[in-house]
């Protein structure tokens, strides 16, 4: 029974929120709450809430003050290099704009952090993406599709999981399975590629024009980029844009003329930058990253002693650091909320025994014929069940008992610790993972938009890395 009620609450949950019937947040707390009690277990709803709170508010605590501290490092001015140079390459071409967002993911991954990665990429792409009317499923699509494949760095979460459930070494793990994980990455970059040509044909080619004055008063001079169009999405030639990246709309032209956008993503007269400040800020993020990488101190630690020395020293006026807490507040109530809504969710699922019959019943399921190919079996079932469940759960509670399975046929358990890798392309997109909720949340993306979006090609892309793993012999 308790098996049959866990498949159907995940079900229920997913189908409302795909359907927009509910909010993820009330649905992650309402629909728990609600099993909870189908299951007898009613009583018991408040210690499983206590415990999935208590779980995961490390993870908040670093997620609330990643957001302060990557905000600020917005703010002074630390990525508008990195914007510029993306904007750059993309020359408002949708099929480099897509390329870029996976370029751009991939490289931010090396931190290890998927919320960094997603609140730098979304920061520096989203503006370029309203202004091109590109489809913003398709930025957060691609950037958790590439950071679940970097995902698997021994220092990102899973592969240490692994070893450590399996008591392995982790380069053991990680080192065969690179040549795997790289195809899984050129496969990223052609779902790119080919996501960016559908986009192309949907909106035309673009191209950047001139820059030009498109407004002047005697104290400020406004220049802008003239987005001109050509191909089967523009329109006599021309090409229109959303609103101002800082607020208000971009200017219209007179008849015939194009519509003039601002392509330069931030605002690069905007009053919080501290250009002198710049390499004691790249200093500071660097040693921050080196920190977390060698893992110093813990991650929820390290972002709060970083927020609060990036704010002093770029704002040490007491009126400033109050502004820039309360500019990136909204963001840091909405991931926060979300992180604990989703503790309920964990909470009551482990607390009622849901996941653990689930497990099992999915391992008893597994015919002895398959039990030389463990694992394909544990690659397989690494795409749903890590997406369904928390790494946690997975890598503690059902890779050892797939390990023993694996034993009993002869199958190492090095395989299938690196076979259980094969699903973090798709699981960068669960309901259960906080980052997520950076990414929807910066990119104003309905969750549920890009749930249905996204699980397909990241489902495909798990498949690819576990075909490489069979083709190169490493699973």
């Amino acid at each position: 029974m308790l098996t049959i009620l866990g498949f159907v609450m995940i079900a229920t949950f997913l189908v409302l929120i795909m359907m927009k019937k509910m909010s993820p947040m009330a649905a992650l707390v309402l629909i728990p709450a609600l099993f909870c009690v189908l299951v007898g277990q009613g009583a018991s709803l408040g210690d499983y809430v206590l415990k999935g709170i208590g779980d995961l508010a490390p993870t908040a605590a670093m997620l609330m003050f990643a957001i302060i501290y990557f905000g600020v490092m917005i703010d002074v001015g630390l990525f508008d290099p990195i914007v510029r140079g993306i904007l750059k390459f993309c020359k408002a071409d949708p099929v480099r704009v897509v390329v870029g967002t996976a370029l751009l993911a991939a490289i931010v991954s090396l931190d290890g952090d998927g919320s960094t990665t997603f609140m730098i990429t979304v920061s520096a792409l989203y503006p370029l993406y309203k202004r091109l009317k590109m489809s913003l499923v398709v930025m957060t699509g691609v950037a958790a599709t590439a950071n679940g494949v970097m995902n698997t760095l021994p220092w990102g979460g899973p592969t240490a999981r692994a070893a450590t459930a399996l008591k392995l070494d982790a380069g053991d793990i990680f080192i065969p399975m690179i040549p795997a994980l790289a195809v899984g990455l050129v496969a990223v970059f052609a779902l790119a590629y080919a996501l960016g040509r559908r986009e192309r044909k949907r909106l035309g080619v673009l191209t950047l024009g001139e820059t030009r004055i498109v407004s002047e008063t005697a104290d400020e001079k406004e220049t802008e980029q003239v987005l001109v169009g050509a191909g089967a999405g523009a329109q006599g030639g021309v090409s229109a844009a959303g609103g101002h990246p800082t607020g208000g709309s971009a200017p219209a032209g007179g008849d015939g003329d194009p519509r003039e956008v601002d392509l330069q993503g931030l605002d690069p007269r905007r009053a919080t930058l501290r250009p002198k400040l710049y390499w004691f800020n790249a200093a500071l993020t660097v040693a921050l990253l080196t920190l977390l990488i060698l893992q110093t101190l813990p991650i929820p630690v390290l972002f709060l002693l970083g927020a609060a020395l990036a704010l002093t020293v770029n704002f040490p006026q007491m009126k400033d650091q109050k502004a820039r807490i309360a500019a990136h507040a909204e963001n840091v109530l909405n991931v926060s909320g979300m992180v604990f809504a989703a503790a309920v969710f964990t909470g009551v699922l482990t607390g009622t025994g849901m996941v653990e019959h689930m497990a099992r019943w999915l391992v008893s399921g597994i015919p002895d014929a398959l039990g030389p190919h463990m694992g394909i079996v544990t690659g397989v079932l690494s795409i749903p069940l890590t997406y369904f469940m928390s790494n946690d759960g997975f890598y503690f509670g059902i890779v050892p008992i797939l390990a023993e399975a694996g034993a009993a046929h002869g199958v190492a358990p090095v395989e299938i610790a690196r076979a259980s890798l094969v699903g973090q392309a798709l699981h960068m997109s669960s309901p259960l993972v906080p980052a997520v909720y950076v990414l929807v949340g910066m990119a104003q993306v309905e969750f549920g938009d890009h749930t249905k979006f996204t699980v397909k090609w990241a489902a495909l892309t798990s498949l690819v890395v576990l075909g490489a793993g069979l083709l190169f012999g490493i699973i």
